[in-house]
């Protein structure tokens, strides 16, 4: 941390000493990260498992986050508060109370949950009859009982209703006693229930692990000492923010980018849609004005809940900005963060939609709003982002095997674009996604489902001072009859250059047929039955490149060439750097460069 933040740390008045403080800080974080590596651990699902889509955190009383598992995902974790909320609210509304031992389901998307998928287990904690506290895991789960398998590529869904199941504050224990009646409605209505179910009673197994830590450490150091030193770091965490806004210039910062939509769709309402975002700088805090964002489209499922997907985007994406862990190290995740944020965002648009438009499909358009963020970003802070992200896309695949079904997810990464003094990260999920790649050995040892394919993409290089990471190359081998599902983007706007460098290159999927011939498909796919033998081939997008790429260091330029991302040709034409017999041919570089 640089030494101006520690002074004014150091400054600012404490309830309790800054040694305490920081040992309670390191026991709460530690207490999510235990969950994280407990749900992990004991969940079934690769989503889980492998890819780590899940979240773990800890909140008081009304919600307001105290700490969150730093290796899972932003989009589960960060929502977390908003679940809690959306459980509180309905449980006043249904004139319900909470009581020791009970454990609650939530997924509703217009009630904090980020998509009906997502679900969440909230144990409340309490000291004697006081309640103090919640101990909440959310995760991706493979099925939710949507109209088809999978719970994703459930890009067709006309309404909220048609995307699964959907909890609204369930006691699935009460007081301590299971409500049978709930799990068998979830055994009897979603498919792979043996996974599912499984990975969802882990999350309660983790829950109330985090309920038991938070308690003993309560009871080690007293509620008030405890609550005390929450108090403090976020004081502390909103002023780090503070400082980071404040040392921008004043004034507004604006960005427009455009998602796919359907491409395929006749109706243009659905296609090429706007997400526009308006930064307004004042002092210490910032206003994100997304005013001129694409209405909401009423019966199709990209619309983005405000809550658990639009302000988890705008806040991750500014946290990270502005408060680099290069520079700052690690401060406290917690609600201090999001304190000098203000959203604004017109009801009934994609980034605020009314009830039932479908959600499920939130995930590529809110990753598009955290790069559109970023963008508009770039103009007071230039040296702080990367070019445009290439985004993901996610693919449900689906059969019967022995009479029962099985449903697997995979997320296909995408790649960063240039940053400044840094080439763009290949190969990787981006923004608020950071799962982590499913191994192929996975896949393959427990479904009929063969990976031949698994590299980076050649001459798809976005060139820049700092090219674009690069997306990859996969190719699935369907070993016997199924079916698979997608969502995504990119197929059609290019992520964006910074500075001069070219814009990074889109994605693309095809269907090769067993039987002969190929099927070029769009960025959202609903379910597509398929035979054995069939192929599906993705080429992930790659990101813009940063800076004039004839300022391009030439040995870099030759290390992309002789590793075959980048042709020789391409070489020539995009950075003015000639290669010769494996060398940089230094004469015909400066003639050309000259030129």
């Amino acid at each position: 941390m640089s030494q101006n933040l520690t002074a004014t740390a150091a400054a600012a008045p404490t309830r309790v000493d800054p040694v305490t403080g920081a040992v309670i800080q390191g026991a709460l974080e530690n207490i999510a990260i235990e969950m994280g590596h407990k749900l992990m651990r004991m969940s079934y699902s690769s989503i889980i498992r492998e890819s780590e889509d899940f979240g773990t955190a800890l909140t008081d009383a009304t919600g307001r986050q105290m700490c969150e598992c730093k290796m899972s995902t932003p989009l589960q974790s960060g929502p977390i508060p908003g679940y809690v909320r959306g459980i509180l609210k309905q449980m006043e509304t249904r004139g319900e109370t909470l009581r020791p031992g009970d454990v609650i389901m939530h997924n509703d998307p217009y009630g904090g949950a980020s998509h009906g998928p997502d679900v969440g287990f909230a144990v409340p904690v309490f000291l004697g009859e006081e309640l103090i506290g919640f101990s909440v895991t959310t995760a991706h789960h493979l099925d939710i009982g949507a109209s088809t398998p999978g719970s994703t590529g459930i890009v067709d869904a006309v309404d909220a209703y048609a995307e699964g199941l959907q909890f609204k504050a369930i006691k699935v224990v009460d007081a301590g006693r299971r409500n049978e009646a709930v799990w068998s409605i979830l055994r009897d209505n979603i498919r792979a229930s043996a996974l599912v179910v499984g990975d969802m009673e882990a999350q309660v197994q983790t829950a109330q692990i985090g309920a038991e830590r938070f308690l003993a450490l309560v009871n080690q150091y007293s509620l008030k000492t405890v609550m005390d030193a929450f108090e403090d770091l976020l004081d502390y965490s909103e002023r780090l923010m503070r400082d980071a806004i404040a040392a921008l210039p004043d004034g507004e910062y604006a960005a427009r980018t455009f998602i796919d939509g359907f491409l395929d769709d006749a109706d243009a309402a659905r296609k090429d849609l706007p997400i526009a975002v308006t930064l307004k700088v004042a002092g210490d805090s910032i206003t994100v004005d997304l005013t001129g964002t694409a209405p909401q489209i009423p019966d199709r499922p990209i619309n983005m809940p405000l809550v658990g997907t639009v302000d988890i985007s705008i806040w991750l994406t500014l946290r990270s900005i502005l408060l680099d862990s290069v520079t700052y190290g690690s401060i406290p995740q917690n609600e201090g963060l999001i304190r000098p944020i203000t959203i604004v965002a017109p009801r009934g648009t994609l980034a605020n939609p009314i009830f039932p438009a479908p959600v499920i499909a939130r995930f590529c358009p809110g990753n598009a709003l955290a790069d559109t963020v970023m963008k508009a970003l770039s103009q007071a802070v230039p040296q702080q982002v990367s070019a445009g992200i290439g985004n993901l896309r996610v693919v449900a695949f689906s059969g019967m095997e022995e009479g029962k079904q099985w449903v697997h997810m995979e997320i296909l990464e995408g790649s960063y674009g240039g940053r400044y003094g840094s080439d763009g990260m290949d190969a990787v999920d981006t923004l608020f996604a950071n799962t982590r790649n499913n191994p192929i050995e996975d896949i393959e040892s427990h479904l009929p489902i063969r990976v031949d394919r698994y590299e980076l993409r050649n001459d798809a290089t976005a060139a820049g001072r700092n090219r674009g990471g690069i997306g990859t190359v996969r190719e699935f081998t369907f070993l016997a009859d199924g079916a698979f599902s997608v969502e995504g983007d990119g197929h059609k706007y290019r992520p964006w250059g910074y500075d001069g460098g070219e814009d990074g290159h889109t994605a693309s999927l095809k269907l090769l047929h067993k039987a002969g011939g190929e099927t070029d498909l769009v960025s959202k796919v609903p379910y597509h039955k398929i035979k054995a033998g069939d192929h599906l081939v993705s080429r992930g997008p790659s990101g813009g490149g940063y800076g004039n790429p004839r300022e391009r260091d030439p040995a870099s330029v030759l290390f992309d060439v002789l590793e075959g991302l980048v042709s020789s040709e391409a070489a020539e034409k995009d950075y003015g750097v000639a290669i010769s017999a494996g060398q940089v041919d230094a004469a015909r570089t400066a003639q050309l460069r000259s030129a």
